[in-house]
């Protein structure tokens, strides 16, 4: 089946459309696992898991990439492939609805990723940051500030394969991290005067006439 490379693809939009298979493309975009780990993982049963597994992979979002003998069956260890993300030049041609499902996704992994992490002391290292800024920009600066994060971004990448580098070859451990870049328009933002009560007018005393 053909790579899923448009987030207006109906397949994918099928495929968010379930938060279990959204949390499933989670984990494997991680690490490859079988049916019977993601059960474990995700407290559900492995008749369940299997179903949504074989829908993401006919689906195109997996690869195989093991299979392992276990007790008289073979287990197979399943990859997701690399797949469409939000943004970029042709991100307004995008339907609403599919616009929904993608960032709905990518929200819902961010979520239970820096979640789980802040439960166990992923935030404690000196190295760890959380910024939330709320900017007030002109198109100019809006512009600016998206490509400052596609900067970062690519940075990030290239920071892996060297440290990919330096790890084959035997230099040092892997730590395991998480790096988020969001950048949207901050619409629907409560207003802490939408609710103040308009100030009262006392009614005017009649003036009175000179006789």
């Amino acid at each position: 089946m053909p790579t899923i490379t448009s987030v207006d693809d109906q397949r994918y939009v099928k495929a968010l459309s379930h938060p279990l298979r959204v949390r499933i493309l989670g984990i494997l975009e991680e690490q490859p696992a079988s049916p019977v780990e993601l059960s474990q993982v995700l407290d559900a049963t492995l008749g369940t898991i299997s179903y949504h597994v074989r829908q993401l992979n006919e689906l195109g979002l997996l690869e195989l990439v093991r299979e392992t003998p276990r007790r008289g069956a073979i287990e197979h260890h399943y990859r997701a492939k690399p797949r469409p993300k939000s943004g970029g030049d042709a991100w307004d041609s995008v339907s609403v609805i599919a616009k929904q499902a993608v960032i709905g996704a990518e929200l819902a992994q961010t979520t239970e990723v820096a979640s789980r992490a802040a439960g166990v002391g992923g935030f404690d290292r000196e190295h760890a940051r959380l910024e939330r800024l709320r900017l007030s920009l002109d198109a100019k600066g809006v512009e600016q500030l998206s490509k400052a994060v596609v900067k970062l971004v690519a940075d990030a990448r290239k920071i892996q394969e060297a440290a990919t580098k330096r790890l084959g070859n035997g230099n040092g451990a892997p730590t395991d991290t998480a790096l988020v870049a969001m950048l949207f328009d901050a619409v629907g933002a409560p207003d802490p005067s939408a609710g103040r009560p308009e100030p009262t007018q006392k009614p005017r005393k009649p003036r009175k006439r000179a006789a």
